[in-house]
């Protein structure tokens, strides 16, 4: 992949309890560039000085606690989404977070699959990527050329790989030939070797399986 599509976004974590900290971090560094911090004081300073895409904050935590620091971080005109992290799972817990200026909430204990697709969903909503294509456990956003991967995070397509995958992911059932890919996504003077190509330059970026070679047919949507 190149390095724009694999570049890591900052996340900021604020948890005081060292083992679950240690974890939560070591687990979303596959995907985040992390960095964690164990006091509220310190996590609203770090915030404060220092750009994240995304923060992870807890409810309970010394010298500030999780809902003063998003105060403090909406105060001073700080956008960047935040999810809560607490034990405490109560409406009223969860409605005092969000009304703060908290994006999301994730109630401890919980699952990681959980917590990586809600700031997935958080971040989305900030950077408005637009409407969303399923496919298979991806998650396809063709406004804005971008495609979530299960395991390496935010993928960036070029634009004829993008109207390419579009093409399939409109129509997932459908199988096309190389030359109705040709005529819908390429100019005249290509080839079907050009439709090949492409079709690799995606399945490389992405997954082997996102697009299905149908033989003597043409390529269909596949389920990575």
């Amino acid at each position: 992949m190149s390095a724009e599509s694999t570049a890591r976004a900052r996340l900021l974590l604020i948890e005081d309890d060292a083992k679950l900290g240690s974890m939560i971090r070591d687990v979303l560094s596959e995907i985040y560039d992390v960095t964690l911090v164990a006091d509220g004081g310190e996590g609203l300073a770090a915030g404060l000085t220092s750009e994240f895409e995304v923060m992870v904050i807890d409810r309970r935590l010394p010298t500030l606690d999780g809902l003063g620091i998003v105060q403090a971080l909406r105060r001073k005109l700080i956008t960047t989404p935040i999810l809560l992290l607490t034990a405490l799972g109560t409406t009223g817990d969860k409605v005092a977070g969000l009304d703060i200026g908290a994006n999301d909430y994730l109630v401890k204990p919980f699952e990681f699959d959980e917590l990586f697709a809600r700031l997935r969903a958080i971040r989305r909503v900030f950077t408005g990527e637009g409407r969303t294509l399923l496919v298979g456990g991806w998650e396809y956003y063709p406004d804005s050329r971008t495609i979530y991967s299960p395991y390496d995070g935010r993928i960036l397509l070029t634009v004829k790989e993008n109207e390419l995958l579009k093409l399939l992911a409109d129509a997932p059932q459908r199988t096309f030939s190389r030359q109705q890919i040709l005529q819908t996504v390429f100019s005249a003077a290509d080839t079907a070797g050009t439709v090949d190509t492409y079709v690799h330059y995606l399945r490389r970026k992405t997954d082997t399986d996102i697009v299905l070679t149908v033989r003597g047919a043409g390529y269909r949507l596949g389920q990575p």
